[in-house]
């Protein structure tokens, strides 16, 4: 199944966990440390964390400071600057209330944003026209960060779709290996650069 139909038929809880799971794999662009999205991630284990979704959404961008602009997630300008000015917009445009339709449309542009990202930071050209084609299942010449991103995110899709609630666990676990390898390839073009 394409990512594309995983995100159709995913329901509420994959849906937030699925735009989550992006986000947090793409905070080193933001300098946020590895538990800043915690909070949302253990409202997502409990039905009664839907209520309290938007007051820890705030208190998390209030930790990653900076300005929020809403908008399209196409980003402008280019490598580094275009790939934070995404995550920004991927943090904008988190619903502060938990909605199947809300969070449908949100984790749908993480989707794209992250794997537009992993695209402007691997060191390898992906060959294909679009992040779209990806997202539909047409993988030829793809880059290898690009090709990992989309990897995780059927792998979180398919967790929650599988396991409910206890595919949470690990959700995270992908999440917060993608992190890591997001992280290293940051500090190794700040390395090159400097």
């Amino acid at each position: 199944m394409s990512l594309v139909e995983l995100i159709g038929q995913a329901d509420e809880r994959g849906l937030a966990a699925s735009g989550l799971a992006c986000l947090d794999r793409c905070i080193p662009l933001l300098g946020g440390d590895d538990e800043v999205l915690r909070p949302l991630w253990a409202g997502l284990a409990d039905d009664a964390g839907a209520a309290e979704w938007g007051e820890r959404l705030e208190q998390v961008r209030g930790k990653l400071g900076g300005e929020f602009g809403t908008g399209d997630f196409s980003g402008s300008g280019s490598g580094e600057d275009e790939a934070v000015l995404l995550v920004r917009r991927m943090l904008a445009a988190a619903p502060v209330e938990r909605s199947a339709a809300g969070v449908r449309e949100w984790a749908d542009a993480c989707s794209v944003a992250a794997l537009r990202i992993h695209r402007l930071l691997d060191p390898l050209k992906d060959a294909g026209d679009s992040v779209d084609a990806r997202r539909e299942g047409r993988t030829e010449g793809m880059s290898p960060l690009v090709a990992a991103e989309l990897r995780r995110q059927i792998t979180v899709l398919e967790l929650l779709a599988g396991h409910g609630p206890a595919g949470l666990r690990p959700a995270l676990e992908v999440s917060t290996e993608g992190r890591r390898v997001l992280r290293a390839v940051v500090s190794r073009r700040s390395r090159r650069r400097g």
